[in-house]
């Protein structure tokens, strides 16, 4: 049997001066151009969401309205990140979700959302019900198609960031909190301006009463919302891509849920004197807990993914005996984090962060390459994983070590057949540079003193 080389080679790289891959990209084809065009959009958008919300609630609402949106926004993306931790996906991701939430989108919604209810006001002559149904109707559609545009710019262009039903809901929570955000920013201002003019002031206010609503009672309506259209496109990343019919299906289906439940919510108010309060107790904080449980399982079921899928790199060599046990567990993560930093300083913590990110990636690679969903780059991803893994063993090694040996609940020592049998890769690629040269399915190195594996 004969093995890849120790490093794909790059074809782009390595034609003759004039051959295809050595041409120079399009000038739109550049990663500063291709950066410098969302991040351009995203400037405009805020520039000008930000004279409207301004001129809507005057200078003095605008900053009582700033400073109270803000207070549940770094709750929720802490919230958010908590859940990305296994596999935390980049912070460009994060910050262009909130941004295009809190700018695009609410431009979006605030222009189209106006011109609609001016439109039908105008066509019925009749402003109530023309605010009836475009709270209920337009706004609902507006609002949930332009924060699900960033879940599908994101599902576009960073597809190796988005992997799974986990991406989608990060994405699409921290997009909406965004969108919140402004809106909280507009609705807060203007009950000031309104407190203004009638003299009310304390909790009989409705700057008060508009605040407990939207920020204590339900700060996670929004987020509520869009993540089931985050739902629907992480469940299509994890879809093979010959199911080109599903790919489609599923974020429509989740976008039309989300349309859905946030009409069902804003209509709610018409429902008599306490339907809002109803709706709230007996239908939206069930689904609450229900979409928490939901965040919960899919991290533990990561975790339970890289104990399941990463022995069979153990058996190749590309890992230590501990590793599956301590990357699969987040408080042996955490000590492995800490005992590199108080070794090797910050970089050592950083890189054993990396580590983990790596190799979770590597597991959940494997994991949809054994269901039948791998892509076509899968062999090349693969090793680009192991590559980085291998790069910085040297210092996460003892730290992983460490971590499992404390948090183990057995510690048995056991051959290396424990690990179940000889490793069969998806794909080809070279061994680990100590024993490159060995057939597949050979044993890598032993490690005797641990294995933290229960017999």
């Amino acid at each position: 049997m004969a093995t890849s080389p120790a490093y794909p080679t790059n074809p782009a790289a390595a034609g003759p001066a004039g051959a295809p891959g050595s041409r120079h990209p399009r000038w739109w084809q550049r990663r500063a151009i291709r950066a410098a065009a969302p991040v351009t959009l995203l400037a405009l958008s805020g520039l000008v969401i930000l004279a409207l919300v301004r001129q809507q609630t005057g200078t003095e609402g605008f900053l009582v309205g700033l400073g109270l949106a803000t207070l549940p926004v770094p709750l929720l993306v802490a919230a958010f990140r908590w859940l990305d931790r296994v596999a935390p996906g980049p912070w460009r991701n994060l910050l262009f979700a909130f941004a295009w939430g809190a700018c695009a989108a609410a431009l979006i919604a605030i222009v189209a959302n106006s011109f609609a209810t001016r439109w039908i006001a105008t066509a019925t002559a009749d402003p109530t019900s023309a605010d009836t149904l475009g709270a209920t109707v337009i706004a609902p559609i507006v609002e949930e198609t332009a924060k699900a545009a960033a879940v599908l710019l994101v599902f576009l262009f960073r597809r190796t960031d988005f992997t799974g039903v986990v991406d989608g809901f990060v994405i699409a929570g921290v997009t909406a909190t965004g969108f919140a955000f402004t809106e909280n920013i507009l609705y807060l201002g203007n009950a000031f301006g309104t407190d203004q003019l009638s003299g009310e002031t304390g909790l009989a206010s409705v700057t008060a009463a508009t605040f407990f609503v939207r920020v204590v009672m339900s700060p996670f309506a929004h987020p509520l919302f869009t993540v089931l259209t985050g739902i629907g496109f992480g469940i299509a990343a994890l879809s093979g891509e010959r199911h080109t019919v599903r790919r489609i299906l599923l974020p429509i289906a989740g976008l039309l849920l989300a349309m859905g439940l946030h009409a069902f919510w804003n209509g709610s108010a018409s429902f008599g004197e306490y339907g809002f309060f109803v709706v709230y107790a007996t239908f939206m904080l069930p689904l609450f807990g229900l979409l928490c449980w939901l965040a919960v399982w899919l991290r533990q079921r990561e975790l339970r993914l890289v104990r399941a899928e990463l022995p069979a790199y153990v058996a190749a060599g590309w890992l230590t005996a501990a590793e599956p046990f301590a990357l699969g567990s987040m408080s042996a993560r955490n000590l492995a984090r800490d005992y590199a930093a108080h070794h090797l300083g910050r970089p050592g913590g950083r890189t054993v962060v990396a580590y983990e990110t790596y190799a979770t990636t590597l597991a959940l690679l494997r994991h949809r390459a054994g269901r039948g969903r791998a892509r076509a780059d899968f062999a090349v991803r693969e090793r680009e994983l192991l590559d980085a893994l291998w790069e910085r063993r040297e210092v996460v090694r003892p730290a992983l070590a460490y971590a499992a040996r404390v948090t183990a609940p057995v510690v048995v020592p056991l051959p290396y057949t424990a690990y179940g049998p000889p490793y069969m890769p998806y794909a080809v690629y070279g061994q680990p540079p100590h024993i490159r040269a060995a057939p597949y399915g050979t044993p890598g190195p032993t490690y005797p003193s641990y294995n933290p594996y229960r017999t």
